[in-house]
This record gives structure tokens, sequence and C-alpha cells, in this order.
């Protein structure tokens, strides 16, 4: 690559005259901190390039910031990162570009990259996220097709992947059905032999090498020169799951199912500490496969929530209980059994009472737990029809209605949407406004819930009520007709109002602005990446763990939070 590096030491006006308003905004913003890496983007035609990611990372922490270039190409990254730091640039259709930069306290460097757009069918198409991979599959057509778009996508995505660089390589229809027996196990699912070797054959004649002739275009939203992503490596992770930004002392809580752990990232060093949650569970049989057994003999925790004792309660997905975790004294307590028939509680939610209420995904119940009685009561919920090939509804999302304190739940393979009375434990359930309903959250300050359409590419907004619900539903921005992302789960901005999704197929975030009735994007720093739950931070930046399954699928092969911010704008003058 054709660089030009001219070193400076900080002479800070002489460099903003070369920035645009968010530029110097941003160098002002970040003005206490150690070093500034700022520059300009262009192709190898000449062009500048807007919105190229600018990764900064540290091998020593492993921490990384990312910012994007704005219309003229330019951008600044000002950091507490120091030493010799490696810079990747990265945008669609072009060759990354890699170098490194030594970065001392207060040193201003700049940089102009050139970056060679991408000409080779191969190239290109190896380069696109998974969505276009899968979404180049065969899939049948028709509402009742077993194998159609959104029944594929709620049978197949919902844990991982698929169309990423793990799971696209060639393989004839007998591999495949071997993996796809396994995983129809996993979910209690169909095991008729004739429909794993009819999902073998859309899968073996999809994902043969060919390159894609698709072409998505993502587009640049306004505000993403304005955007600044961090990073947070987990080293010991095997599945980070949902994260918690803790209020009281500004660490991020991210429990792992696969380690059987409560991962603790301070975000000022990077540094993680890693706490055991020591002990076996109860097995599960229909877990049993051969492939599987390491992770059943542990707790599994997959989803937490703080209680008003502060300690955060998680779901024990392995061990049919509630974990309890101090963070004061960094020790988990004992587990609050839930019950035999608890198999696989999933995510947790806590009511202003302080009781602990979860999904039971493999039962078709919802629970809840006392924390001081320890007393735990099962809720059965009414027959519902498993769509795609699942043994069951799923029972998944669920949140606590602000207003009159009513839990609300989603069952992902039902299509379903419940509403449970806190009081009398009446159960009532509508239909899903969208398919495939998977987390949900209550806006704090108005009431609204909105809930994520996984097997469409939805996001739904209800108005609740102990009658029902009115709904509006948005798509969300597809970037290739006919190629729809997968919404997994969100959370509510408390400040802005805004609703962050995060997206698990195209490497992508999604802010929806409720005002504006409008989603804005912004990439994601690595490929293979699959985030969970959104939780806030104090100063506003939306945080989320990054682990997909297996986690070779990520790029660099390792577990992470990623926090993002959008700095505000200063006024015109």
């Amino acid at each position: 690559m054709n660089q030009r590096t001219i070193t400076k030491r900080a002479n800070a006006k002489m460099l903003a005259v070369r920035f645009s308003v968010a530029t110097i905004f941003a160098f002002a913003w970040h003005a206490a901190v150690a070093g500034t890496l700022s520059g300009i983007v262009k192709n190898n035609s000449g062009q500048t390039v807007e919105g190229v990611m600018i990764r900064l990372s540290d091998p020593v922490s492993g921490m990384s910031e990312s910012v994007f270039s704005n219309a003229s190409g330019e951008f600044t990254l000002t950091t507490a990162l120091t030493g010799q730091l490696t810079v990747r640039l990265r945008t669609p259709y072009h060759r990354d570009v890699s170098t490194t930069v030594d970065l001392d306290d207060n040193a201003v460097v700049y940089n102009e990259f050139l970056m060679e757009v991408m000409t080779d069918e191969v190239e290109i198409s190896n380069s696109l996220p998974a969505a276009y991979h899968f979404g180049s599959l065969n899939f049948e057509t028709g509402e009742d097709a077993v194998f159609s778009r959104y029944q594929f996508q709620r049978d197949c995505l919902s844990c991982h992947q698929m169309g990423n660089s793990l799971s696209r390589f060639p393989r004839t229809p007998e591999q495949w059905e071997i993996t796809i027996e396994r995983m129809h196990k996993y979910v209690r699912s169909n095991f008729d032999e004739e429909l794993r070797k009819r999902r073998s054959h859309i899968l073996s004649e999809g994902f043969n090498g060919e390159p894609l002739t698709v072409r998505p275009e993502f587009p640049l939203d306004d505000s993403l020169s304005r955007a600044k992503i961090y990073e947070y490596r987990m080293e010991k992770g095997i599945i980070p799951h949902d994260a918690i930004v803790n209020p009281n002392d500004g660490l991020i809580y991210t429990v792992d199912q696969g380690a059987n752990h409560m991962a603790i990232t301070d975000p000022e060093t990077g540094k993680t500490e890693y706490v055991s949650q020591e002990g076996g569970s109860l097995w599960l049989p229909f877990w049993k496969t051969k492939t599987m057994n390491w992770p059943f003999e542990r707790y599994g925790p997959h989803s937490l929530a703080m209680g008003l004792d502060g300690k955060y309660y998680t779901t024990n997905a392995f061990a049919n209980s509630i974990g309890v975790f101090n963070p004061k004294t960094r020790e988990w307590e004992p587990s609050i059994f839930a019950g035999v028939r608890a198999i696989y509680p999933h995510t947790v939610r806590i009511d202003k009472k302080g009781i602990v209420w979860f999904t039971i995904a493999a039962n078709e119940r919802v629970g809840r737990v006392d924390p001081v009685s320890k007393e735990s009561t099962l809720i059965d919920l009414p027959d519902a029809e498993s769509g795609g090939l699942a043994g069951g509804s799923m029972p998944y999302g669920i949140d606590i209605n602000p207003a009159d304190g009513s839990i609300w739940y989603s069952r992902l393979f039902g299509d379903k949407i419940g509403r449970i009375d806190p009081d009398t434990l009446k159960v009532q359930e509508f239909d899903s406004p969208v398919r495939g309903p998977r987390r949900m959250r209550f806006n704090q300050q108005d009431g609204t819930l909105w809930v994520t359409g996984y097997s469409e590419g939805r996001l739904a907004r209800l108005t609740t009520s102990s009658n029902g619900f009115e709904s509006k539903v948005y798509a969300l921005p597809e970037f290739a007709e006919g190629y729809g992302p997968a919404p997994y789960a969100l959370g509510v901005h408390p400040k802005t109002g805004d609703v962050w999704l995060n997206e698990n197929m195209t490497d992508r975030f999604f802010r929806f602005i409720p005002e504006e009735e409008r989603f804005a994007v912004y990439p994601a720093p690595l490929t293979g990446t699959y985030t969970r739950d959104f939780s806030f931070t104090k100063d506003g930046k939306a945080c989320t763990s990054n682990n997909p399954l297996p986690m070779a699928a990520l790029e660099g092969g390792i577990g992470e939070i990623l926090c993002i911010e959008i700095m505000e704008e200063l006024p015109s003058t």
C-alpha cells in the first residue's frame, strides 16, 4: 500500500482546520487522554472513502477502539491506548489495510491511507457477511413449506450463524445429514429421516463453493462518523452470553454458559476477572448426545439480572436453578433450585418487589422465585403449535411492565406473546405481530414494549393493556432485496429511548430512533459477530457480548465485550 505518514507533536490547532465539526468535537471530547491518530482515506482511484472503519488495537491489553471516516474521508481517533498499536482499515468491497503505529502520551499522528477496490468475484463473495450466503440457499416457498426462509432461519440460526466461513464450506448431503441430526437433537426437533435428507440437500446444493452474485449496499448514516466502538477481549470465554453494566461500580458482568463462570470486565483497563460457579448439575436427557457432554455437567449460566439486593440472579440453563452472584464479595452464593420441571431456565428479569421471573425454554412454562424465601412457582402456559421443526414453542424473552408490574413473555417457535398477572398468575396469550418473537424490553419511561421478530427481520412496537396490545411493525433494512436480517435481542436506551438491536447475520448493529421511525446501522469490528442483550453505561454507551457458537466462527476466535457510543453533534455555527 502507498502510505505517507507524518508524525507531529501536539499542535492541535494546525490539525483542526483539516477536520469537520464532528471530528473537532471528537478530539476535544477526549482531550484528557493520551494520543491521537488522524488522517484521510482514499481508494486507488484517488477518491476519498466515507464510512471506513479505522480500528486501533493494543496487543498487550487486548483492547481495541474504532471510529469511521466522514464524508470527506477524514477521521480522528483519540485514545488512551499507548505503545506500538495495530491499525486496521476495513470497508465493504475494499481490501483491508493493516499497519502499526507508535502512540506515546500527547502524540498526534497523521496518516494518509490508500485502499484497493476488490475486483475478484471470489474475493468479494468471501468478504460478504453470513446473511448473504445463507440467503442464497434454495428455500422452499409457500406459507406451509417446512423449509421456507423464515422457518429455516428460526430453526437453524437461533444459536449461531449459518453461512459464515466456518459453516459454508462444501459438504455432501450425507455429511450435512450428520450435522443436521445433531442439531435437531439440541432443540428436541423432528427426527424424521426424510426431513433431514431434504434439509441436507438444500444445504449441500447451496453451500457449493461458487461465488455469490448478490451485492448488498450498506447505508452510511449521518451519525456514523460520530460513532466509536470499544472492544474488550475475554480470553477465557467459551460461550460468554448475556452481559450487564453494573450501575454501582461501572464494571461489566457477563455469564459464560460454556465456561461456567462470571466474567467481570473493567472498561478502564480492559482486564477481566473470572469467578467459577463450582459444582455439578442435573442432566437433561434430551441434551445427551455423544458430542455435547462437556458443558452439561455444569450450571451453564445463560442470562442475568440485578436484584433489589444488588446481587445478580442468573438462569442456570443446565441445572434447573437460579444462580446467585454477589458482586461485592465476588462470590457465587448457593443456587436456588427452581424445580424438576424447570428444564432450561432461559431469560431472567426482576420485578419491583424483587421477585425473579424467568422463561423455561424446554418445558412450556414461566417460573418465579422469591430470593428471600427460596420458594419457586412454575406457571404452565397454554398449548401452542410449534413452528418449524422444534419440539416445543420455546418460551424465550420476558420483561416486566413498569406501569402495572405485569409479566410479558414471548414464545419463539409458537409465534405468541403472553401476559401474566403477578398477583393471580392468570395467563393470557395473543398472536404475535411478528414471526419468531424473541427478546423483548419495555421502555421504562413510557411503557412501550419492543419485541424482535427473529424469523423475518422485524421490530414490533407494542402498546400494552390488560386486554392485549396494539402494535406497529417495522422492517429492518435488508441491504439486498430478499435477504432479511435476523434481530435477536434489544435494549432501550434509558436517556434517549432509542432501541438498540443486535442483528446476528450481517456483522452490524441497528439503532431504531422512535421519534423518526428509522434505523441507523453501524458495522461491527469483526466478521462472524453474534451478539446478545444490550446494556448501557452511565455515560450512554450501548454494550453487548460477542459470542458466536463455536468461538472459532468469530474473527480472531476470542469472545469479547463490545460497547458503542454516538457522540453528540455540535450545534451548527
